[in-house]
């Protein structure tokens, strides 16, 4: 006769929480979105204090960035690197994640 496992056995594999988390959020479909939110959350960090200060409201919406900033010159200064900005992002939170920026 065989014998089934009761409930309340443990699993003998085990992996990292980072992993699990990654694996609940392609699950879910949540990626896409978790990573959006963590380039509005970071963006000082990537950006700087600079930048950041003189940004009003970012919002991500079809995969397009949008930054409302509130400095004309900082504003002609970052169309004119906005792949520069574009490849930061991509290399910190991977491809797809925004595929185009536009300052308002």
């Amino acid at each position: 006769m065989k014998k089934y496992p009761s409930g309340n056995q443990r699993n003998n594999h085990t992996a990292p929480l980072k992993e699990v988390f990654e694996e609940l959020l392609e699950a879910y479909r949540l990626k896409d979105t978790f990573s959006e939110k963590t380039v509005i959350q970071e963006w000082e960090q990537l950006m700087g204090k600079t930048v950041a200060s003189r940004t009003q409201h970012l919002s991500i919406r079809q995969k397009v960035l949008y930054a409302k900033i509130s400095s004309g010159p900082l504003k002609k200064e970052m169309m004119l690197n906005k792949s520069k900005i574009l490849q930061l992002i991509e290399s910190k939170y991977g491809k797809g994640v925004v595929n185009d920026v536009a300052f308002l």
